[in-house]
C-alpha cells in the first residue's frame, strides 16, 4: 500500500508568508538577518528578524520653509542626536546612544555596554540651506526648521 503525504493550502501559504518576508527585509535594509541554529539541534538554520532602524519622519513646508518631525528612540538626548544637511536636497538625522554598567558581586564580575543607533536619510521637497535654520528637541520630538532657497537669490561674480 502507498501512503499519499498531500501538503494543506496553509502550508502553501505559510511558505508565500516566509518568502515575501525575506524579500521585504532585503528590499527594506533589515538584512542582513541574525542567523541561529535551529533550536532542534539540527544543522538547519533559522532566520530572526531584525529590526528596522529608521525614524519615523514627517516633512511640511510653508512659503519660506521645510519643517521635519521625527519621534526618536526613548532614553534618547539631545547630545546623542546629529543632524547633516548633505546636499540643499537632503537632510541626515542620526542618534546614537552607548551605555555602559559595570556590576561586582562576590565570585562574579559583569560588565554591560549597549549601543543603539538609527539614521534616517530625509529626501526635502525643496533646495534648503543651513543658514538660519533651527533645530528643537522636547520630550522626544525632534522639530528641524530648514530655511528654503529663494529662486531669485543669485549671485553675481565680478570679474577683475
Amino acid at each position: 500500500m502507498v501512503t499519499w503525504y498531500y501538503r494543506s493550502v496553509f502550508d502553501e501559504l505559510e511558505d508565500m508568508r516566509s518568502y515575501l518576508e525575506a524579500l521585504n527585509r532585503q528590499i527594506y535594509g533589515t538584512t542582513p538577518a541574525a542567523l541561529l541554529p535551529a533550536a532542534s539541534g539540527g544543522s538547519a538554520i533559522k532566520m530572526l528578524p531584525v529590526q528596522p532602524t529608521t525614524l519615523p519622519t514627517d516633512v511640511f513646508e510653508n512659503d519660506n520653509e521645510v519643517v521635519i518631525a521625527t519621534r526618536v528612540i526613548a532614553g534618547i538626548t539631545k547630545k546623542d542626536i546629529a543632524l547633516d544637511l548633505i546636499n540643499p536636497h537632503t537632510l541626515e538625522i542620526s542618534c546614537e546612544q552607548t551605555d555602559e554598567t559595570t556590576k561586582e558581586n562576590e565570585g562574579y564580575y559583569q560588565r554591560k555596554h549597549s549601543i543603539r543607533s538609527m539614521t534616517r536619510i530625509v529626501p526635502l521637497p525643496e533646495p534648503v540651506t543651513d543658514e538660519g535654520s533651527s533645530a528643537t528637541f522636547k520630550d522626544g520630538v525632534l522639530e528641524v526648521h530648514l530655511k528654503k532657497i529663494t529662486k531669485g537669490s543669485r549671485g553675481k561674480i565680478p570679474v577683475d
